[in-house]
């Protein structure tokens, strides 16, 4: 590591005590930066490393509210505005009863140089609860969102920051969250949020956006090997959102999707994912992966171990952060594993990233990987802005090209400085010299 960097990093583990997910994403990106502090000292000045490792705004709040039995519930929220120097605070809600100050922070700071990647005018955030959805009526949800926008509210805004969904937050949350927003401020401010339903505000190709552009990212890997998805064999992990659209569009590239899980086990389908009835069990019925084992023929439910022990061509960890390690990456490895693309936020520990990257395999982060949702996300709040409505087709060609332009960038930057292959180094630079221009320019803020 640099030598400003690991001042920097040392600083961190300091002030921020206790944890490990933050300091987990701060270790990987001051680790790849190192090449460009070197030729590019002024990167090292001013305090800027240590403003970029330190949240602008950190909002923690009470959320009470009322379950279906009269009882008062109190969770906890938090919005952290980590990064504004390219445009608005971008990034997604997440109720998972996983979620803690440490949790949202490694969040925020991934999402600085994934909306960075982008090219788009949108600076980094995250938030949510404690609060898990699952189980819980449609009133006990609303009730929940409507009482989480009762102090939310008071920090977004259409230029100041824009939340979105994330696990635990879909459709019908955010339809929530934006009702209450619209009662209290008295406007329809449509760029407010995003995810939104289409028929107020939201875009075509939004819910797709995620899981489309991880494998849109692993297929444009492959093609610098001179290989292609069509007859590849896929694992995914998750089967949520990005799981549900990666597994779509992969098999609609001609490759065959083998596997998928939620936190109770996996399911492996040799014939291939019947992503129809994925999304009836996931998205209508709100039920458990054993579901589908239990109504698709030749499908196979594992309560124990992990899909990672399925050999495959191409690994799409969808789920959540650290869910692949190094005894996962080395299963892969020996099964024949040849790319890895992050659907889901940091999915890879550092041992499992070193492991595949030893192995000579393509691996990308999620910064670059999974970044075509707040692409997409961003494009919803264009369309908000010129109160237009583009067609699918439209937002999917932007998609492609963004996804395209982050690959190439990452490929281009890691090879600048010699270490061409290197997705998390490219990435990161990439990322990285985009915002801190920014904040050059905009003095000591």
């Amino acid at each position: 590591m640099h030598t400003a960097a690991e001042a920097v990093y040392q600083d961190v583990l300091r002030r921020n005590p206790a944890e490990p997910e933050f300091h987990q994403a701060v270790a990987e990106f001051l680790h790849s930066i190192g090449p460009v502090l070197n030729e590019h000292p002024e990167y090292t000045e001013h305090a800027l490393l240590e403003r970029l490792v330190e949240p602008e705004r950190q909002i923690i709040f009470r959320v009470p509210w009322i379950d279906d039995n009269g009882t008062c519930q109190v969770n906890r929220g938090y919005r952290v505005e980590f990064n504004s120097a390219l445009g608005p605070y971008k990034g997604g809600l997440r109720f998972h009863q996983s979620v803690n100050r440490n949790i949202i922070k490694f969040l925020g700071f991934e999402q600085i140089f994934k909306n960075s990647l982008t090219g788009l005018g949108i600076g980094g955030g995250k938030g949510g609860s404690d609060f898990d959805p699952h189980g819980r009526s449609d009133n006990e949800v609303m009730r929940f969102c409507q009482s989480f926008m009762g102090e939310l509210y008071r920090h977004i805004g259409q230029f100041t920051d824009v939340p979105a969904g994330d696990i635990g937050v879909g459709g019908r949350e955010i339809g929530y969250l934006f009702g209450q927003y619209k009662k209290l401020t008295n406007r329809f401010e449509a760029g407010v949020l995003t995810g939104k339903k289409l028929g107020w505000g939201g875009s075509l190709g939004r819910t797709e956006a995620t899981g489309y552009g991880t494998v849109m990212f692993a297929a444009s890997m492959l093609a610098t090997k001179g290989q292609q998805l069509e007859g590849q064999k896929v694992a995914i992990s998750g089967s949520g959102n990005v799981a549900i659209y990666a597994a779509q569009y992969a098999q609609m590239q001609g490759a065959k999707v083998v596997t998928v899980s939620d936190s109770s086990g996996w399911v492996y389908d040799e014939a291939g994912i019947d992503v129809a009835l994925l999304q009836q069990i996931k998205e209508v019925e709100r039920g458990r992966i054993k579901e589908y084992a239990d109504r698709k023929g030749g499908a196979a439910y594992h309560s124990e171990g992990r899909p990672w022990q399925v050999p495959v061509d191409v690994a799409l960890p969808c789920a959540t952060q650290n869910e692949l390690d190094g005894s996962d990456a080395r299963t892969l490895v020996k099964g024949g594993v040849r790319c890895v693309a992050e659907g889901a936020n940091m999915p890879c520990t550092p041992e499992a990233i070193e492991v595949f990257q030893q192995a000579g395999v393509l691996y990308a982060p999620g910064k670059a990987a999974n970044a075509g949702g707040v692409a997409t996300s961003a494009l919803e709040m264009e369309q908000n802005a010129s109160r237009s409505k583009w067609t699918f087709d439209q937002v999917a060609a932007k998609l492609a090209d963004i996804m395209a332009n982050i690959h190439d960038n990452c490929a281009e930057t890691a090879a600048h400085y010699g270490a061409a292959g290197d997705y998390v180094l490219g990435a990161n630079i990439a990322g990285f010299t985009r915002v801190a221009d920014a904040m050059i320019d905009q003095g000591f803020i």
